[in-house]
């Protein structure tokens, strides 16, 4: 028998009489249910890096045996038994071939994690959402076009099932991104948005992300598959999709976008990031490239197609993002993120390189021609409306036109710690039965650049 209960740890019982439902009534309080459908990526761990009240501790995860979901399992004991605020997770795990078949049978919780291979997210997504399911999605919700159809399917299905789809934005809770948002909605700062052009766009997001690195204090060993990209997805439709979700979640707050006329795609690239056998050792623990990575060898180094770039216009605004895949970073970096939204009064501008110590920093820098006294006391006079929601942020002047805005350690809670903040906002739209009304079109707008700018890309002569 396949089905082999693992009990990390004494579980309190919430709600022991209330038999399983395929989804929470989201106005009855009921209690929330995980189940953890086939994790090969270490997101799906870090939305249990925490505990949430609503949510009961006991948790089924579905997946093929392997070494994905013991990994998956490894972090999730870790946070069990850490030694500050160790989480009370009970994890019940099945591992039979007929996972997806299971876990759609039984229907022992009524909320799918995903986040693993990306060749059958979507297809996780359409059975989850037709069996009455609401579903948490790591992003990419799809990896192609066609998925993108799909996709669109997917939405209306569980519009008709009224369970929630969403998608998990961790970078809306980065700090300089949060307040670089809000002072650009504040015109005495900011001024108007400007248009840009496509060679001089109005707002630019570029991502560095790297192969190897540390989660949660431990070298992350990725699995083989990630670096296929009919399984994993090219650079351009994976890390672009938080930059083209911030594009739209600074520019246009809370305003419902529509793909079909409120955007259109200028340009787009793709290229690849070499991956030594040893530097490929070091990032899977595997000795040789499995057969479906053999196409994309060369001279025995593995070429991933894991960066791109992507011109488009929105609503009249011209946007340009980018990410870039390296094997790891230099001694005291990490990932790090770059970004400018120019008004008419300024340039916010975040910065995360050596010269940050590769800590994110936003900075405000005044437009040419602007009265620099009259604008020094409306930026001050602003800051106390960015106050009341960021308590003890400040201002630093570092030249004429030029400040830096000091933010307080504690808002620097790191990218893990957002997988939690995301989570209780899933919550809370549980709770109140929706999303809001903007989320599901803006969601399809963003998979709508990704998805059609790899498409572009491709076809480029």
């Amino acid at each position: 028998m396949n089905y082999k209960f693992i009990s990390m740890i004494g579980l309190f019982l919430w709600s022991a009489s209330c038999a399983p439902k395929a989804g929470p009534d989201a106005t009855s309080g009921d209690e929330v249910r995980l189940i953890t459908l086939d994790p090969g990526h270490f997101h799906a761990a870090l939305v249990q890096k925490t505990s949430y009240p609503q949510v009961s501790s006991e948790v089924y995860v579905y997946a093929p045996e392997g070494e994905d979901v013991a990994e998956h399992l490894k972090k999730i004991a870790a946070y069990n038994t850490r030694a500050e605020s160790p989480t009370q997770w009970d994890e019940k795990v099945y591992t039979g071939a007929d996972y997806q078949e299971k876990m759609l049978a039984e229907k022992k919780g009524n909320v799918v994690v995903l986040a693993g291979n990306n060749g059958r997210k979507t297809e996780y997504i359409r059975n989850a959402v037709s069996a009455g399911l609401h579903v948490l999605a790591d992003k990419p919700m799809t990896i192609g076009a066609a998925g993108f159809e799909e996709l669109k399917e997917c939405f209306e299905i569980a519009g008709r099932n009224r369970v929630l789809l969403y998608d998990i934005m961790t970078e809306r809770f980065e700090i300089t991104t949060m307040l670089q948002r809000a002072f650009s909605r504040l015109p005495a700062v900011y001024g108007e948005q400007l248009a840009g052009t496509p060679d001089d766009p109005a707002v630019t997001k570029e991502s560095v992300h790297h192969f190897f690195k540390t989660v949660s204090g431990n070298p992350l060993i990725r699995p083989v598959w990630f670096f296929d990209t009919e399984q994993q997805g090219e650079g351009i439709v994976d890390v672009t999709t938080h930059l083209v979700d911030l594009v739209q979640w600074a520019c246009f707050p809370e305003q419902v976008i529509h793909y079909g006329t409120d955007i259109e795609l200028l340009d787009a690239n793709r290229w690849t990031t070499p991956l030594s056998p040893a530097q490929f050792r070091e990032v899977t623990g595997q000795d040789v490239y499995p057969d479906y990575l053999r196409k994309d060898v060369r001279d025995d180094t593995l070429r991933v197609y894991a960066n791109g770039d992507i011109t488009y216009r929105i609503k009249g605004i011209h946007a340009k993002v980018s990410v870039i895949w390296n094997y790891t970073y230099p001694e005291g970096g990490g990932d790090t993120h770059y970004s400018v939204m120019k008004g008419s009064r300024a340039q916010l501008v975040i910065e995360q390189g050596k010269e940050q110590n590769y800590k994110p920093s936003l900075s405000i820098r005044m437009a040419p021609g602007t009265d620099a006294d009259a604008y020094e006391k409306d930026l001050s006079n602003a800051l106390t409306v960015i106050t009341e929601q960021f308590p003890g942020v400040s201002l630093h002047k570092l030249e004429d036109g030029l400040w830096q805005v000091i933010v307080p350690e504690h808002y620097h809670n790191g990218h893990e710690a957002h997988f939690g903040q995301v989570t209780e906002n899933f919550l809370s739209f549980l709770k109140d039965g929706a999303l809001p009304a903007w989320e599901t079109p803006n969601m399809l707008a963003k998979y709508y650049v990704t998805t059609h700018a790899l498409e572009l890309a491709k076809n480029k002569p």
